[in-house]
């Protein structure tokens, strides 16, 4: 979508279209189509619109309802940020003693919003020109406190603004949501490749850092995939997850650092609604870990995605009283001494072992008459659903395997959840 078409599209004209589609159906898109354009819309608004349209449907899950008030693009939809986390970057900025935020790299808005909303001044900056003007479509009817000013947003660099923040005040703070897709041909849907390299980033690591360092805080959001050993001195890197999914990795830097090292954030609600906030530190991690597959209790704990993205796992060790399984899987193996609460960990009682191969393991579901088998997997090199199929199950039995390692052995382990019974 070029520069007029989004005008075109932000245009009463357009948004009224777009207020009148039915919600999108894949099906009748063609038909649609045409009856927008008999109707005298051009052609370019008309794919605007439905495209919009199918966005939207793409990212309800995603965003909630606030979807039906915004305008996306393919990849900001992709990179946008889900309000319950926004949330959580503007509530520690505000908590830090901010009082204006530059977010170089605004994209869609979604951050700036919730700044906003939290009565923080927003300048917001996009290299994008299609991509800014979204954003303040986006940011023109967000709910800010009384005698706030509101967001502002313009086309350009983090290179040609970075001048702008020598000299900074100490209520000022950077936010950065570095572009991490690779410029050139998209794919069917419009987005082109993702990258996990540093060296890829735009505007570049090396300036996020230099940017970070201009002001008393800042925030850069970055990939789950950020290497522990590339954290500055002093910065605190925070995974964060949402219902189970890793969803970013966070640098803070200055006052807006809480726990400087690693990190995790575990968060639980719907696209909008919090139910429950969670943080590990490395402060929780004993010094003196124990050694993996050491205990061979009957219980078997998993950690949230984010606990073992940090490498804070041996916090579960010390809830728990037991050890991990092996080096970097994540599970750990505990006697059962009575309940034990971890919010951000699910237990099993582990009921069976069985050697990690296909024969072992067909015998052992035919003996059981195991028609319906739930996998997980990690730290093994195997591929379940070429596993699932070799086992041809059949029966009514119903049963959870864990495919792991355990004190370097690969192992099957036949799990139930604790709260099942």
């Amino acid at each position: 979508m070029d520069l007029a078409t989004t005008r075109a599209l932000t245009s009463p004209e357009g948004l009224a279209l777009l207020r009148g589609l039915p919600v999108y159906d894949e099906a009748r898109s063609l038909a649609t189509s045409s009856t927008l354009r008999r109707e005298g819309h051009s052609p370019e608004l008309v794919a605007a619109v439905l495209t919009q349209s199918r966005l939207r449907q793409r990212g309800r899950a995603k965003l909630g309802d606030a979807v039906d008030r915004l305008l996306l693009t393919p990849d900001g939809l992709e990179q946008a940020t889900r309000p319950v986390v926004a949330q959580q970057h503007a509530e520690r900025l505000a908590a830090a003693g901010v009082r204006t935020v530059h977010d170089l790299g605004c994209g869609l808005g979604l951050d700036a919003a919730a700044m906003a909303h939290a009565g923080l001044e927003v300048l917001a900056v996009d290299a994008d020109p299609v991509t800014a003007e979204i954003a303040a479509h986006n940011l023109a009817g967000v709910v800010r406190p009384p005698g706030t000013s509101a967001p502002q947003v313009r086309c350009a660099r983090a290179e040609e603004v970075a001048d702008e923040l020598v000299g900074a005040d100490r209520h000022t703070a950077v936010w950065l949501d570095p572009a991490r897709r690779t410029p050139g041909v998209a794919d069917a849907t419009g987005r082109t490749r993702r990258t996990f390299r540093l060296d890829d980033l735009a505007p570049s690591w090396e300036l996020v850092q230099d940017l970070a360092g201009r002001v008393e805080a800042a925030g850069a959001k970055l990939s789950p995939a950020f290497p522990h050993a590339a954290r500055p001195d002093g910065a605190e890197a925070q995974w964060v997850s949402w219902r189970g999914e890793v969803v970013e990795c966070v640098l803070w830097w200055g006052s807006a650092v809480r726990s400087a090292g690693r990190s995790a954030l575990v968060l639980d609600g719907d696209a909008q609604t919090l139910r429950s906030a969670h943080v590990v530190t490395e402060a929780d991690v004993p010094t003196d870990r124990p050694a993996p597959g050491s205990d061979r209790g009957d219980l078997l704990h998993e950690p949230d995605r984010a606990v073992i993205r940090a490498g804070l796992v041996g916090a579960l060790e010390a809830l728990t009283g037991g050890a991990e399984l092996d080096g970097g899987v994540g599970y750990v193996r505990s006697a059962d001494r009575g309940p034990v609460a971890v919010p951000w960990a699910r237990a099993y009682r582990i009921l069976d072992e069985i050697p990690l191969q296909d024969k072992a393991i067909r015998a052992w579901c035919r003996e059981r008459s195991i028609g319906d088998l739930t996998l997980k997997k990690r730290g093994v090199d195997l591929d379940p659903d070429r596993l699932r199929r070799s086992l041809k199950l059949k029966g009514t039995g119903r049963a959870i395997l864990v495919l792991t390692r355990q004190a370097g052995r690969q192992v099957a382990l036949h799990v139930a959840p604790v709260d099942a019974g």
